[in-house]
């Protein structure tokens, strides 16, 4: 006779799949049952709880809905704090989370205090050298860098116009840093203005007019609009293959 597999596994399973998949309201209807069964049968402030929070946040963040999963990342933080400690791993994940949240927040200054605490607590507990240190030294970079284009993109607004190729580039240059954020619908806004003044100001056919096609493209991908992102690639090999 097989064995009866338990809820919370099979909720789990049907969790990750729409996860790996990209269907993140499902997922997160999954994650918000999953998340009550743990509770009710472990209490709150069991790891697997936790760790069900933190899946739950995810798909909070993956939906654009950055304020609820700002809430539970706080929660979880917290938690994990008492549970396992300052130091932990899992702690330090949590604080990474958070701090991605608040970017996506656009709390610059709170990410980047989270972010370089996250960094030096995982030199001292993983080592310089770990992927989790290296990609925290990557999430701080983005954040010094985000905060930097956005400060130059204001100014050479005022001091050079919108329309100045020097600001079209700051422009673009700010949308590469979303991009690598993964905050692709501000991407997406910023290189569809971009594009759009590029072909006034330079021309259809100009290089940097063509750039800004190519990464609206790759954005567009990003989004899942692969429809319009392979329209958009092929208009851009088109008009290069004519310069």
């Amino acid at each position: 006779m097989l064995e009866r597999l338990p809820t919370w596994w099979v909720q789990r399973s049907f969790a990750r799949i729409y996860e790996d998949s990209g269907f993140w309201m499902q997922a997160n209807k999954v994650e918000e049952i999953l998340l009550s069964l743990m509770e009710n049968k472990y209490g709150k402030n069991h790891p697997g709880t936790l760790s069900s929070m933190t899946r739950l946040a995810n798909t909070y963040h993956a939906l654009g809905k950055f304020n609820i999963a700002e809430k539970l990342e706080k929660d979880v933080l917290s938690l994990r704090k008492q549970v396992l400690g300052d130091n932990h791993p899992n702690t330090l994940n949590s604080m990474a989370n958070l701090a991605s949240t608040y970017r996506a927040l656009g709390k610059l200054n709170a990410a980047e205090q989270l972010e370089e605490d996250v960094l030096s607590l995982r030199k001292i507990v993983l080592g310089d050298n770990h992927p989790h240190t290296l990609t925290s030294m990557a999430n701080l970079a983005n954040t010094y860098s985000e905060q930097l284009e956005e400060d130059v993109l204001s100014l050479r607004k005022i001091v050079l116009g919108d329309n100045h190729p020097h600001t079209l580039t700051s422009m673009a240059n700010l949308a590469n840093t979303y991009c690598a954020l993964g905050k692709f619908n501000a991407a997406e806004q910023l290189e569809e203005d971009v594009l759009s003044l590029r072909k006034i100001v330079l021309g259809d056919n100009h290089p940097d007019t063509l750039n800004s096609m190519a990464n609206l493209a790759r954005t567009y991908c990003a989004l899942g609009k692969f429809n319009t992102a392979k329209q958009l690639q092929e208009n851009v090999l088109s008009l290069r293959k004519m310069n």
